[in-house]
């Protein structure tokens, strides 16, 4: 293999480079963004949960107290029954 052929292969890989003309009428262009109505749907949508509180206090508030005292009960046979359907539906 020729050392000096590697130069002549090079630059037929090379990006052609733009001339000035080119590059002049690239520069006048502007880029547009315009945002459909879903996306400003999403958006405030977005926002709106973001603004919300991750846990909704009035429901677990109950839970916890029972938790507390000692006299929260879990029926393991139901809570398995819902497993196991909950498994089944996502097949």
């Amino acid at each position: 293999m020729r050392i000096e052929a590697y130069n002549q292969v090079q630059q037929l890989y090379q990006p052609k480079q733009l001339n000035k003309t080119q590059q002049a009428g690239s520069a006048s262009r502007k880029d547009q963004l315009q945002i459909s109505s879903a996306g400003k749907d999403y958006q405030s949508a977005k926002a709106a949960v973001a603004g919300t509180a991750d846990v909704r206090e009035e429901l677990t508030a109950s839970i916890k107290a029972r938790i507390d005292n000692g006299t929260y009960n879990v029926d393991t046979a139901a809570f398995a029954e819902k497993l196991l359907k909950k498994i089944d539906e996502m097949r």
